[in-house]
């Protein structure tokens, strides 16, 4: 799957989005091109975001639920500074919040786009059957 499939899966997803508040009134004639571009825009960014090995996994292990720095460095490999550069990028674009007890710092994802772009991204990529793995 390229990125352009995975832009345009995010587009029709949110004209779906769009077409269950309208109640489905919407052809592909009615479609706002400013509201499609803004769209386009937005979903660049976060594909911008997640363009990165170490930031997917790290995702990929907090969308099993909140996790401590020193859980994620234990599970994903990561290892400091990177990993600390990593957590940064993802709190500073707003996917990512954190929460400090004592001297450990928590991460849970807040972004439900990026929760959602991660979860197709795990049924693509890591639930397929093993005679599908040559066809990437």
């Amino acid at each position: 799957m390229t990125l352009y499939d995975i832009l345009k899966y995010i587009t029709i997803l949110r004209t779906v989005k769009v077409a269950f508040k309208e109640g489905f009134g919407m052809t592909a004639s009615t479609i706002d091109m400013t509201e499609l571009r803004k769209s386009a825009g937005e979903a660049s960014a976060l594909l911008k975001v997640l363009a990165n090995p170490e930031r997917l996994l790290l995702l990929c292990q907090m969308s099993q639920g909140e996790l401590a720095v020193s859980e994620l460095a234990a599970t994903t490999g990561v290892e400091q500074p990177t990993l600390s550069q990593q957590l940064t990028v993802l709190r500073l674009n707003g996917l990512v919040a954190t929460r400090r007890e004592g001297k450990q710092v928590f991460y849970r994802i807040t972004s439900q786009n990026a929760l959602q772009v991660m979860e197709v991204l795990y049924a693509l990529y890591c639930q397929q059957a093993p005679h599908e793995e040559g066809m990437r």
